[in-house]
């Protein structure tokens, strides 16, 4: 899934995935952040999506719910039955380190990259946009670039076992 938003104010875009067959769709906060501050009460996006066939459509998605305190939003479109698939929930319980992980998304708008790492940390310890710490997460060395935010960290039978939300850098998280 690919997310954009635009209006004469707001433009953006980040990756999510697509969480039940009712079209609830999983990404970061701070990828809707400008949504959910919105006093409009429009609260919408334009979401891109894949269905089974490969074929990529967009539709209207609305934020539904969203808790800054662990970088979290949902948005929800309204899809015939059947045109999604769920993601495969996985559990992050039993992870360990050294083991393989897929970092998949939209970098700098290049729809449906994956790219490759390994588990790196666990139970690190992250700022989230509202300033409090995200406790438990994933560190992973999976190249994770603008557009990556949002989208799932997978594990090698194809379970989503994270949610990718930052990248680090020497000055700054992005």
């Amino acid at each position: 899934m690919r997310r954009e938003f635009r209006d004469a104010k707001v433009e953006g875009t980040g990756s999510g995935f697509v969480w039940d067959k009712m079209g609830h769709i999983v990404t970061n906060y701070h990828v809707v952040e400008k949504l959910a501050t919105d006093q409009s009460g429009l609260q919408r996006c334009q979401v891109f999506l894949e269905d089974m066939n490969g074929n990529t459509f967009s539709k209207e998605g609305k934020l539904v719910g969203y808790d800054p305190a662990y970088d979290l939003a949902v948005l929800k479109v309204d899809v015939e039955g059947g045109k999604l698939r769920p993601a495969s929930i996985g559990t992050s319980h039993d992870l360990v380190v050294g083991q393989s992980c897929f970092a998949i998304g939209n970098p700098y708008g290049y729809d449906h990259t994956l790219t490759t790492g390994v588990v790196s940390g666990l139970g690190r310890e992250i700022p989230s946009p509202n300033g409090r710490p995200i406790r438990g997460a994933i560190q992973t060395d999976a190249a994770i670039n603008a557009g990556n935010s949002g989208g799932p960290l997978i594990d090698s039978y194809g379970h989503v076992i994270g949610v990718n939300t930052a990248t680090f850098t020497l000055r700054k998280v992005l």
